[in-house]
C-alpha cells in the first residue's frame, strides 16, 4: 500500500508539474500537449467512452467548492483521489478515497480562485482534469 501511495503522489506531482512549467497552456489547448498523461472531456484519448464517469465536475457555494466524478466504486475499480488546484499549480485541496466511498468531495477554502482545475483519478483509467471558471 505504501508504494501505491508513493506511486500515485509522485503521478499527481509529475501531472502538476506539467501545469507549472507552462502555466499559459490549458489542458484543453488544441495541440494536446498532455495526450496520454492526462485526460479531458474534450481530449479523452483512448478513454472516449469513459469521458461521464470519469472526467470530474466543480460547483462552487460561497467557500465551499464539491467535486464530483459520476463514476462507480468497487474494490477492482474506483477513484482513488480528487484534488483541487490552481491556474499556478498550487495543490489548493485533496482528498483520497477507499473503494467503498462515493466519488464525491467538499472543501472549504477560506477564498475560492475564480478559476481553478479539478482532478479524478481512476486506479483504471489514469488521471482526468476539468476547468472552473466563474
Amino acid at each position: 500500500m505504501i508504494n501505491r501511495r508513493y506511486f500515485l503522489k509522485g503521478s499527481f506531482l509529475a501531472a502538476t508539474g506539467l501545469v507549472v512549467l507552462n502555466p499559459s497552456k490549458t489542458f484543453a489547448d488544441d495541440n494536446h500537449e498532455y495526450s496520454g498523461i492526462i485526460y479531458t472531456k474534450d481530449n479523452p484519448g483512448k478513454w472516449s467512452k469513459k469521458v461521464k464517469s470519469h472526467a470530474p465536475s466543480a460547483t462552487v457555494e460561497g467557500k465551499k467548492v464539491t467535486v464530483k466524478t459520476m463514476h462507480g466504486m468497487s474494490e477492482a475499480h474506483y477513484i482513488v483521489k480528487h484534488t483541487l488546484v490552481g491556474k499556478d499549480g498550487t495543490v489548493l485541496a485533496e482528498k483520497t478515497f477507499y473503494p467503498k466511498d462515493k466519488a464525491v468531495s467538499v472543501f472549504e477554502l477560506d477564498k475560492v480562485p475564480k478559476s481553478f482545475y479539478v482532478t479524478s483519478f481512476c486506479n483504471i483509467h489514469d488521471m482526468w482534469v476539468s476547468e472552473y471558471s466563474s
